[in-house]
């Protein structure tokens, strides 16, 4: 999943995407707001980490503009305000939740997750191709009722696929989701993730369900794959 972090005390924003990046995230940061509405409407993330005192335009007015623009995007709010006014403003401009710094990252992250899986409940049902589903809401995979253990990377990526399944899904697009915008390594790692993901939800079922579309991408057949 790729979050943006809009904050612009530099050291928490590196902090927070260094850690976040460790649990298996894409993680997007940018400082001012203007920058941060731009990169929002621009890309698609899974949630927004957004300051409210930042430089140009405050986080109150581009929570405002999303929601404005009909943006739905889980907006977990930060400061270093206190106080109910603070967060009514903030919940009222349409934020999803508010966290007041100093903070604990267990928290952050627990906050985080938790408006994730409301997003996708709301959202997105199980996914089933055949006897294999996948679960967004839960991060759970399984084939034939026997569940399969995937890390937060390779869920994003089977995710993007099952999403999209029966079409191709090309490597740029695969990149551009599940890792940040700053990644600058081989593109090929997408390949790496394609092979993992085909050992652990294929091989062992005795079928073929990803299959490599030469010069295009891949595509995740619908019903599950063939032997």
């Amino acid at each position: 999943m790729r979050l943006l972090i809009v904050e612009d005390e530099k050291r928490l924003a590196t902090a927070l995407a260094r850690g976040l990046a460790a649990e298996g995230f894409a993680v997007d940061v940018v400082h001012d707001g203007a920058e941060g509405l731009h990169r929002a409407r621009e890309h698609s993330y899974d949630l927004i980490v957004l300051d409210i005192m930042l430089p140009g335009m405050n986080g109150y007015r581009v929570c405002s503009a999303l929601r404005a623009s009909g943006d739905r995007t889980p907006i977990l709010m930060l400061t270093a305000k206190d106080g109910e006014y603070d967060e009514a403003e903030g919940l009222d401009t349409g934020a999803d939740d508010y966290l007041t710094k100093p903070f604990s990252y267990v928290v952050l992250l627990a906050r985080i997750r938790a408006l994730l899986r409301r997003r996708t409940l709301g959202g997105t049902p199980v996914l089933r191709l055949g006897d294999l589903s996948v679960d967004p809401g839960a991060q759970r995979v399984r084939r034939g009722g026997e569940e399969i253990a995937l890390t937060t990377r390779e869920f994003a990526v089977l995710e993007q696929l099952a999403l999209r399944a029966g079409e191709v899904v090309s490597k740029a697009e695969i990149l551009e989701h599940v890792w940040d915008f700053a990644y600058d390594g081989d593109p090929n790692i997408v390949e790496v993730y394609v092979s993992t993901l085909r050992r652990k939800i294929d091989a062992p079922f005795g079928v073929r369900s990803i299959t490599t579309v030469r010069g295009a991408g891949y595509r995740l057949e619908r019903d599950g794959g063939t032997p």
